[in-house]
């Protein structure tokens, strides 16, 4: 599979683009080039890959696994700019990226790892859990959050002395430090046998119990949800499987026979993990679905609820999950259908074995760019960069699907092809709207970089819940999925998927008060074919000619939204939210500096702060005052990021804005000068 950018743009060039598609492409390619939110990802991968140096092993092929990638970077930064919303520094930023890739590839080890850890780690070929922690970093933080995953090894079994109560010393691959773990008593059967030194396992809902007054040691409060790992390799675990598991079968399970006291050992290959679903039938407990196939080709489902959701932390696609003892119900009896199909939970009896799915990868050759070291020294210029040719190897599943997760370049949308997940993209919205053909949170938006467009399908939970979004924004989505539907290349994005992320950088708080992340562009510099968001010092000029109204828009999404008289429905969302509205202003205004003039619109929190008065209290002016209002802030000065909202029409002819003259420029952040 080949996704080199250079190629394919190429191959574009060769198939007859038109001359003005091609200086678009140009244009865009200029802009971005000029974008200080892509060099500074560029400059910070450069300095984490210099201080990589010191821990870099020459018996590892190639080095880019060990420099973090371009959508790891970018959602560090964006992760952070909404941590600290007021202003972030590159000083800020670099020290966030620089603790969190320490934490994540943590290499060295002060202290003695014990030799049962150092020998399961040589063989080690499984893919790190995506909420996976580190012992270290426990230490470090003092902290552990009931979602957190621990992927740990016993390096001792005991019991307290003068107690019964069994303990267990994990350590982990990446640390130096072990710590102590109570174990629940429904794996106390276990101890000495299959829980016993060397034995690896997963966990996840556990408590840390904090050292108090300066004295011993954190350790974990017991969890329930703990898997024990199993090594097909390893003669003892093939014993086990053999003996307690390969007996039954999905198609032996009888209702009737577990009315009798039946007790069922099963063995089967998880083939999909749904997202976490709200169940209105049992007063809205939270339920995931699991796939399961067995040998014999049969199917059923591993239905996890409430507290136990979090199991699912634990488990992977493509892993052999052992279910000793599961809870056996029929689909209708636990409220999610009216069939009698048969379906399995966890039960307070039941035992979680797994065999990890081992991680194949494909290499992925890319025509990129070489970003050369840079001094660490924030106030030198960002590096230079060359392409060369180079290659990575990802990780590939059964089904040949490629996961672009830790991709460590910038994926384009050129770059796209069949059975790619993981995928990042930046780029700007030309058009977004909600598809009604769909009893679902369903919206179509089609977003363009400096190499082409592409439609992307977004799957919400509930409803829109991004917040303000429209066209001409710059957008960063990740957790991206391609695949060919009808000849058409399309991605989807499912909002509640490990990895998934959407940041609307044209409406983000941080951008105009953090100077890497913009630069100052004169009014002039803005022209019909401008893309992405341009950040300008500006006036209020001829403000005698502003329009200033008061309209209701929802609240989830932002837009404005229609009267009838049987309803209040939102024009983007298309969805009816009387108990969502929020009062704001619909403003049209000249902007101008030393160079230009240019009338834009803007409304909810923009227009509040260019106006300098909430709606409410607006409204509560006397008519004439209202009149008079905008004359008071003749010549005030702003800074404000700006967006040519006008590239393209919607497709379904919907007005997107509600605005019945639409204008050419959407004011998305302003912020008075002071």
């Amino acid at each position: 599979m080949s996704s080199s950018r250079g190629r394919h743009f190429k191959s574009d060039e060769a198939g007859g683009n038109s001359a003005m598609e091609l200086n678009d492409r140009r244009r865009l390619q200029e802009e971005e080039d000029d974008d200080p939110f892509l060099k500074f990802i560029d400059y910070a991968r450069s300095v984490l890959a210099f201080e990589d140096e010191e821990d870099f092993d020459p018996n590892v092929k190639g080095t880019e696994t060990y420099t973090p990638g371009w959508s790891w970077i970018a959602s560090r930064v964006l992760r952070t700019c909404i941590a600290y919303s007021s202003s972030v520094t590159p000083a800020i930023l670099l020290s966030e990226l620089s603790q969190a890739w320490s934490e994540q590839h943590r290499i060295g080890a002060p202290k003695k790892i014990p030799e049962c850890i150092n020998q399961l780690k040589k063989k080690n070929r499984r893919k790190k859990l995506p909420k996976t922690v580190t012992i270290d970093s426990i230490y470090e933080k003092n902290f552990l959050s009931l979602s957190s995953v621990l992927e740990a090894v016993i390096v001792e079994e005991f019991i307290l002395p003068g107690t019964n109560i069994h303990m267990l010393t994990l350590g982990d691959f990446w640390s130096s430090n072990t710590i102590d773990l109570y174990l629940h008593c429904r794996f106390y059967d276990l101890v000495g046998g299959i829980l016993k030194k060397g034995r690896q396992i997963f966990l996840t809902g556990c408590y840390l119990r904090a050292a108090s007054g300066g004295s011993g040691h954190p350790r974990l409060l017991p969890t329930e949800y703990l898997i024990i790992l199993l090594d097909e390799e390893e003669d003892d675990d093939v014993i086990l499987l053999g003996a307690q598991f390969c007996s039954d079968s999905f198609s032996s399970v009888s209702l009737d026979a577990v009315n009798k006291g039946t007790a069922y050992s099963l063995y089967a290959r998880i083939e999909s993990i749904g997202p976490i679903e709200i169940h209105e039938k049992t007063n809205g407990l939270q339920m995931i679905q699991i796939s399961l196939l067995d040998n014999d080709g049969f199917k059923l489902k591993f239905l996890l609820w409430g507290e136990q959701v979090i199991l699912a932390n634990l488990l992977s696609v493509g892993s052999l999950l052992a279910l000793d003892r599961p809870y056996i119900a029929t689909v209708n009896e636990n409220g999610i259908g009216t069939s009698d199909e048969l379906c399995l939970e966890y039960g307070s009896a039941t035992q979680l074995y797994l065999v990890p799915c081992i991680q194949h990868e494909e290499q992925v050759c890319v025509l990129t760019q070489n970003i050369s070291q840079a001094s660490r020294t924030l106030g030198t210029s960002y590096p230079t960069q060359d392409p060369r040719v180079s290659q990575v190897s990802l990780p590939c599943d059964s089904h040949g699907t490629i996961d672009f997760g830790n991709y460590p370049f910038r994926s384009f949308v050129v770059d796209l092809q069949d059975k790619m997940t993981g995928i990042s993209l930046y780029g700007i919205i030309i058009d977004i709207v909600n598809e009604r053909n769909t009893t679902e949170a369903v919206f179509s938006m089609r977003i363009e970089d400096n190499t082409g467009q592409i439609s992307a399908k977004l799957h919400f939970v509930k409803s829109w819940s991004l917040g303000r979004v429209g066209v001409g924004h710059t957008v960063y989505i990740s957790g991206l999925t391609c695949t060919i539907k009808k000849n058409n290349l399309e991605a989807l994005w499912i909002e509640n998927h490990v990895g998934a992320s959407f940041v609307n950088l044209s409406c983000l708080p941080a951008l105009l008060t953090s100077s890497c992340l913009h630069k100052i562009s004169r009014l002039s510099d803005l022209t019909s074919n401008s893309h992405g968001t341009k950040v300008c010092r500006v006036r209020l000029d001829q403000v005698s000619h502003c329009h200033v109204s008061t309209k209701f828009l929802h609240a989830n999404c932002g837009h404005f939204v229609e009267e009838t008289p049987r309803r209040i429905e939102c024009c983007f969302c298309r969805c009816e939210c009387m108990s969502e509205l929020v009062r704001t202003f619909d403003l049209k205004i000249t902007l101008a500096d030393d160079t230009a003039k240019i009338f834009a619109w803007c409304t909810g929190q923009t227009a509040a702060e260019l106006l300098q008065i909430s709606p409410d209290e607006f409204c509560e002016l006397p008519e004439e005052e209202q009149v008079m209002y905008p004359s008071s802030l003749e010549n005030e000065s702003f800074v404000v990021a700006i967006v040519n909202c006008r590239w393209q029409t919607s497709k379904s002819g919907d007005n997107v804005y509600s605005v019945n003259d639409p204008l050419s420029w959407e004011i998305t952040r302003a912020l008075k000068c002071e």
